[in-house]
């Protein structure tokens, strides 16, 4: 398993060491990190696990030009010259394929325990310290406003208009990351969450009260 897992590293990492988005390689190292804890905490097979937290964010919406449902298409690709096995190529494609957050109103599919664990792994780096420095360096990425007062956030019901939403930063705590905190899957990704999720609420209340200074 270690040898197709290098090769599946060499093979990818370009893809994202130049990322200025808060996609890049070190996000993935650390959804990798994350999987594997809350693996050994919960069970489940490794080995998907591990090819689903290094390709989970392989063609993703929001780095691909807009290309939704995609990652799975590439990720079948890749597997497929490195010589998986169907078997294993259909459980990472289904991992892939419904691990990201499709809008507050959007209901998680949970299709596999493997799946449960890599999408817990991935939101655990989109809140706490991480999480808001990973926002901030997005929202800059994409030329979005830090706050717009006028502009209310909004809780979406279809994949489709939560992708295409171009609000300002502040919003997409209260469209997204702020909600994580109830859609974790895994015992062990709930009791991770908990500070992550009590660091943000301090993040905001600390930023309301210094907007408010006259």
């Amino acid at each position: 398993m270690e040898d197709k897992i290098n090769k599946l590293i060499e093979k990818i990492k370009s893809h994202f060491e130049n990322d200025f988005s808060g996609h890049d390689w070190d996000h993935i190292i650390r959804v990798l990190n994350n999987a594997k804890y809350i693996q050994s905490k919960e069970g489940g097979n490794l080995e998907i696990v591990i090819l689903g937290a290094l390709l989970h964010d392989i063609s993703d919406h929001k780095m691909n030009g807009g290309i939704l449902n995609h990652g799975g298409v590439i990720a079948k690709e890749i597997l497929v010259e490195l010589n998986y096995s169907v078997e294993i190529i259909d459980q990472v494609v289904a991992l892939v394929d419904n691990i990201s957050f499709k809008g507050a109103l959007v209901e998680d599919k949970k299709i596999s325990l493997e799946q449960q664990i890599v999408q817990d792994a991935d939101r655990l780096d989109a809140i706490g310290a991480i999480g808001i420095a990973r926002t901030f360096a997005f929202g800059g990425n994409k030329n979005r406003p830090i706050y717009q007062a006028s502009v209310e956030p909004t809780l979406h019901d279809t994949f489709e208009d939560y992708a295409v939403s171009k609000s300002h930063t502040i919003n997409h705590f209260y469209e997204k990351l702020l909600l994580l905190k109830d859609r974790f899957n895994t015992e062990t990704g709930k009791e991770l969450a908990k500070e992550r999720h009590q660091v943000m609420e301090a993040f905001l209340n600390q930023f309301f009260k210094e907007i408010e200074l006259k």
